[in-house]
């Protein structure tokens, strides 16, 4: 009797489904008959025998029994190589969560929704964050609800799909059932407990109440297998405070934790046969986010405050509104035996900020408290073709081939005037040549006053920028023996504006026995530098030490990184290798995959360089300006590291039990700092040691995951327990001067009962025993990143929550 075989990652584990009969035990719900298998462009090609690992995440199970309404967040609890933190008080970072995929950054991980190029955010991580300098994608743009299933490509793949796939590639694959409605109904709220010794203060015992509703709904489009799918989706979820206990700790502050959010979702996925051997399909998405998030408490004696307008201080708002849009539309067809999809792939983010309870303090009492600070959007629209033929070569041989054209165009939205100027005793704009006898002072410092919004400063500038790039691949596949395949890859890009890049890659997979393979691969890849890194630039002015300083993040396009000699951004370039093992005996099932990743000219955010420096000050002094940082091509690093995925079945009483361990051991360093020829010996300042420590730190060193699933009749039980590594970050006085977050386990309980086949209920705890981040002294100070008593590490910084989750069909 023939098998039927998928491999389904449940909770981060990778667990093998089989069927016999239709009267199997397995309910309909959790079967993936066909899986579109990301890494392979050959239809045959399954989870089990492809030469790279795969991870195939069915959100309806893992979405079903936790407290986990966010792709990110989802992913961060199920995938041991995949890092998401929970930002606060890091401006836009706190709207998107900064996610990485075996601690690279952000923007080297490729995402895909249905096999296309997603766009990404116009976020760049630039103020206290992860990933700091990257841009990256927002997955928490597609909601859970449109979701069927999720892809995670564990190995390089430049060579396959372009850019930004350095560490993998993670394809979103949309809900495409024909028939009925499928709605969820999600609530959850965290109980709020101190932990250690009153050293946590919030402002209620139950906070962060969130409420979840999606509709799902499938119908066909006339009688030849056509159909629409269509979600809608709505999340409101308020903050929660976690502060320091003041009456311990002098915090700088007064508001720290998750921000508040609203979003709207509509995702609709159509498929309609036109003829024989033609077929439409579109996918339609639009989300829209709105966070309120807290910057830090600005005192009553502060130098941005105005006593009259603030008698008590004030903790400035953080409005961010975040549009998004997706417009996928294209045609399959056969041609001479050959599989063609000619497509376009269309995406727009739009990011603004509206500063609230904040203040211009050179302005006084006249200073409006709101503010229009502007903004960043980023387009960008693909088109191309994929074409794919069997040939009857040996036991079989794919070849697969296409194109793509893509044009990228970034935009800075102005801020109003105010947002970011700096004015007079007279109410006129500062500039360089303003007397130092007219700036406006504070009575009770004597020192002067910052201009534009306190907590996020306005854009002073607007421009619009764009490019275009054209890609060539092939990709092949050869089945030499029913036991021995081997993949070749080559691709060839070139942007127009900084030029062309060839990548290949080479796997093989060989099977010992049925039961037991091997696989590996090798590759080079690259990444193109963002239009936001190659563009975004942004003046401000800051106080240290009582002296007006003016600080340029400046564009690397601009005169004055020419100037210093920053050279031109390039490409990142990489070099992957991987190599591991794959077991199943049916009940039980390991994979092994050791890697190798070696990255060549990251890009990253500079240090402060100032009029002081040797080399440049005299520049910097020249052009007015006290301090800058750049974008440039400043790290070459090198990661290993090993995935164990494990799990095993067993049926006990009338129940089944799944039992599954995964595991990530990932260990990167820093080999070398690129500076320019006039900064050479600037390493520190180039990329200090807070700084590396940060990069670093974007992925615990370990890893582990395990999920026992207990399932009996109507009833199941869930078990995970989650175990984050030790995490060190440096502070701001050097790097003797380090916070320590130790090793913690979270772990999260559900239980669910079915009512019928068309309701069942689940509820449960996430983070059940209440753990938080290791508690850092160092607040008093205002030494941790983010200003509170613990910074945003992998666990997160919430505390425990209770949930119950409804879900419905007809």
């Amino acid at each position: 009797m023939k098998l039927k075989y998928t491999s389904v990652l449940f909770l981060g584990t990778v667990s093998m489904l089989y069927s016999q009969n239709t009267n199997d035990t397995i309910s309909k719900e959790s079967k993936i008959e066909e899986v579109s298998i990301t890494g392979s462009r050959n239809k045959k090609r399954t989870v089990t025998n492809t030469p790279v690992p795969v991870d195939v995440i069915d959100i309806k199970q893992v979405s079903q029994s936790t407290g986990q309404i966010e792709v990110n967040q989802l992913l961060q609890f199920s995938a041991p190589s995949f890092n998401s933190n929970k930002q606060s008080g890091s401006d836009g970072a706190d709207a998107t969560d900064p996610a990485t995929l075996r601690g690279l950054g952000p923007d080297q991980t490729l995402l895909l929704l249905n096999g296309k190029r997603y766009h990404q955010s116009s976020l760049i991580n630039v103020f206290g964050t992860k990933g700091r300098g990257n841009t990256g994608s927002d997955m928490n743009t597609i909601p859970i609800g449109a979701i069927k299933r999720i892809e995670v490509l564990r190995d390089g793949a430049s060579a396959q799909y372009g850019s930004d796939a350095i560490a993998g590639v993670i394809n979103v694959i949309l809900n495409d059932h024909s028939q009925g409605f499928e709605g969820n109904a999600f609530y959850g709220m965290n109980l709020f407990k101190s932990p250690g010794n009153k050293d946590v203060v919030s402002d209620h015992k139950i906070d962060g109440t969130t409420f979840d509703f999606s509709g799902n709904l499938g119908t066909k489009i006339g009688n030849k297998g056509g159909f629409g799918n269509f979600t809608i989706e709505f999340v409101n979820k308020d903050r929660t405070i976690r502060n320091a206990n003041p009456e311990k700790y002098s915090s700088p502050r007064e508001r720290f934790g998750d921000a508040k959010s609203q979003n709207i979702y509509f995702f609709g996925n159509v498929e309609l046969p036109l003829s024989d051997g033609l077929k439409f399909y579109s996918r339609q998405g639009f989300s829209y986010r709105k966070t309120n998030a807290y910057a830090w408490t600005r005192s009553p004696d502060a130098d941005g405050n105005i006593p009259e307008v603030y008698p008590n201080g004030f903790n400035p708002i953080e409005d961010t509104s975040i549009t998004d849009f997706t417009f996928d539309n294209g045609l399959k067809f056969k041609v001479a035996s050959w599989d063609l999809d000619f497509y376009n792939a269309f995406g727009s983010n739009r990011f603004t900020y509206q500063i609230d309870n904040t203040i211009n303090a050179t302005l006084g009492i006249k200073s409006p408290t709101s503010f229009n600070a502007g903004g960043h959007s980023l387009l960008q629209n693909t088109t191309g073709f994929n074409a794919s033929k069997q040939f009857k070569v040996l036991e079989g041989l794919n070849v697969a081939l296409g194109s793509e054209f893509r044009y990228e165009e970034f935009e800075i939205i102005k801020g109003e005037e105010a947002s970011y100027a700096m004015y007079d005793v007279n109410g006129n704009i500062v500039t360089s040549d303003t007397p130092e006898g007219l700036l406006v002072t504070n009575p009770l410092s004597g020192d002067v006053r910052p201009g534009g919004s306190q907590g996020f400063p306005g854009y002073s500038q607007e421009f619009n920028k764009n490019r275009n790039n054209f890609a060539a691949y092939v990709d092949t596949e050869l089945d030499i023996t029913k036991d021995w395949m081997i993949s070749v890859a080559g691709r060839f890009e070139n942007y127009s504006d900084f030029g062309s890049t060839l990548n290949g890659k080479f796997a093989t997979r060989y099977a010992i026995t049925p039961q037991f393979a091997f696989r590996g691969s090798v590759s080079t890849g690259f990444r193109a530098p963002s239009l936001a890194q190659k563009y975004y630039s942004l003046q401000f002015t800051n106080f240290q030490g009582g002296n007006l300083v003016t600080i340029q993040l400046a564009a690397n396009d601009s005169n004055l990184a020419q100037t210093v000699g920053i050279p031109q951004l390039k490409q990142e370039t990489s070099l992957n290798g991987s190599a591991g093992f794959t077991f199943n005996t049916g009940k039980f099932t390991a994979t092994v995959d050791g890697y190798y990743i070696k990255v060549k000219d990251r890009i990253v955010l500079t240090g402060n360089f100032t009029q002081d420096d040797d080399a440049i000050g005299q520049i910097l002094a020249d052009n007015h300006i006290d301090q800058a940082q750049f974008f440039t091509n400043a790290i070459d690093t090198r990661t290993k590291g090993v995935d164990i995925i494990l799990s095993y079945t067993e049926n006990i009483g009338s129940g089944k039990l799944s039992a599954t361990l995964a595991g990530n051991y990932n260990d990167m360093e820093i080999t070398k700092i690129n500076t320019s020829e006039k900064l050479k010996g600037k390493e520190d300042v180039y990329l200090s040691a807070r700084e590396r420590a940060f990069i670093l730190a974007s992925a615990p060193k370990t890893k582990v995951n395990l999920n026992l699933n207990y399932k009996i009749d109507k009833f199941n039980a869930n078990l995970q327990l989650v175990r984050f590594d030790k995490v060190k970050l440096i502070g701001y006085n050097g790097a003797d001067d380090y916070q320590l977050y130790g090793a913690k386990i979270t772990t999260d309980l559900s239980f669910g009962y079915e009512f019928s086949k068309s309701f069942n209920l689940t509820i449960g705890s996430k983070n059940l025993f209440n753990r938080y981040p290791t508690l850092q002294t160092a607040a008093v100070d205002g030494n941790t990143e983010s200003g509170g008593i613990f910074d945003p590490v992998q666990m997160g910084f919430a505390g425990r929550q209770a949930f119950a989750r409804l879900n419905f069909k007809f």
